[in-house]
């Protein structure tokens, strides 16, 4: 396709699917509907779902579309099993349903903390560095090592796959120690509550907000969560050589409590809306 047309994209979450054209020439993007998203209902409604986020877009040209793993983005088959969201689709061509529902020849799927990464590297934190690496955070951890703006996924300077949530630290996977799960069960640990109300509307985002009103619980919660991340990525930025790394995802609004724990280049996102938008278009075009 010629880069003066823009590009449609669906970035796919849990719980929300957000449509939008990118524009290959400014980046600039049109946001066209963040639309709610079931993903524990069955894969015939998750399909349906996304087809309907999809006709409001422009599909003459494709689709690019950024999704959490596990996903084989190369033949468009979904492998989410035991993440509490999209259970439905395991084993299921999600690429042949929605090119046969939209009448579509080209889907491009990209990983969404790969999109947010290229994303970030083409019109973001990143930009014009050689080497860097992208980092969300929320119900897991996302990891992209780029090079040249190119995604490295194998070799002994990344992690299997470029991916660090397939990691252990001190014997434990790495989201055992850092994600909303283990953040909220820490935390809880740590409170002593085991009643249900208790934890009724408590995220993140709240024990963030705690810690920043004084709570001493709430801030040693994070500062050790995220005392983990930094000391799990370390040995992985001195072998690839990383000059930057930059947070997106919900959890990374908590940075301004844990930013001294880290003792490199770390940024936060300016833009988490868009980032990923930008980076699926842009894969959608060098592809």
């Amino acid at each position: 396709m010629g880069n003066s047309s823009g590009v449609s994209v669906l970035e796919v979450g849990g719980s929300h699917v957000t449509a939008a054209v990118v524009s290959p020439d400014d980046w600039a993007v049109e946001l066209v509907e963040r639309a709610k998203l079931d993903s524990r209902t069955t894969a015939e409604e998750i399909v349906a779902q996304l087809g309907r986020a999809a006709d409001q877009l422009p599909l003459a040209n494709g689709l690019a579309m950024a999704i959490p793993g596990p996903f084989d983005y190369e033949t468009g088959v979904s492998w989410h099993r035991g993440v509490q969201k999209f259970d439905s689709l395991y084993g299921h061509d999600l690429g042949k349903s929605l090119r046969d529902l939209l009448k579509l020849d080209r889907i491009v799927f990209v990983n969404d903390a790969e999109a947010f990464s290229i994303g970030e590297w083409s019109a973001g934190t990143l930009r014009g560095l050689e080497r860097c690496v992208g980092v969300t955070i929320g119900t897991g951890i996302g990891t992209a090592f780029l090079s040249g703006g190119r995604v490295v996924r194998s070799g002994d300077t990344v992690p299997p796959g470029g991916e660090l949530y397939r990691t252990s630290y001190q014997g434990k996977p790495i989201e055992d120690w850092i994600s909303s799960r283990a953040i909220l069960a820490s935390y809880f640990d740590r409170v002593g509550s085991d009643r249900g109300a208790d934890r009724e509307g408590i995220g993140v985002k709240e024990i963030a907000e705690s810690a920043r009103a004084g709570s001493k619980v709430a801030h040693e919660v994070l500062v050790d969560a995220f005392s983990v991340l930094s000391e799990a990525l370390t040995p992985w930025l001195q072998r690839f050589d990383a000059t930057r790394v930059v947070f997106g995802g919900a959890i990374s609004g908590a940075f301004d409590l844990v930013h001294q724990v880290f003792p490199y280049d770390v940024v936060v996102t300016d833009d988490t809306e868009h980032s990923g938008l930008i980076g699926a278009a842009a894969r959608f075009v060098t592809d």
